[in-house]
């Protein structure tokens, strides 16, 4: 999702995804399903308090879901 100029910052987003894989290396003692759902439940959480504080718009976050499920299954663009 683009930050509030609109545009996301690469870099930022790299560094962020860095910093949470070596976070998710220190949970090995859960299954990756159990961590799965805690991502899940913490990403729906932190989608609606975006669109509670208008940091983004239902649309936005459709959008940002769709891609999510083609990333995560390969689904064809619809």
């Amino acid at each position: 999702m683009p930050d509030r100029t609109g545009v996301p910052a690469a870099a930022a987003i790299e560094e962020c995804v860095d910093e949470i894989d070596d976070f998710i290396e220190t949970l090995d003692r859960y299954p990756e399903a159990v961590i799965a759902m805690a991502l899940r439940i913490h990403l729906g959480a932190l989608l609606r308090a975006m669109v509670d504080e208008q940091l983004c718009g239902r649309a936005e976050v459709r959008e940002f879901v769709a891609a999510l499920e083609q990333e995560a299954l390969g689904a064809p663009d619809t």
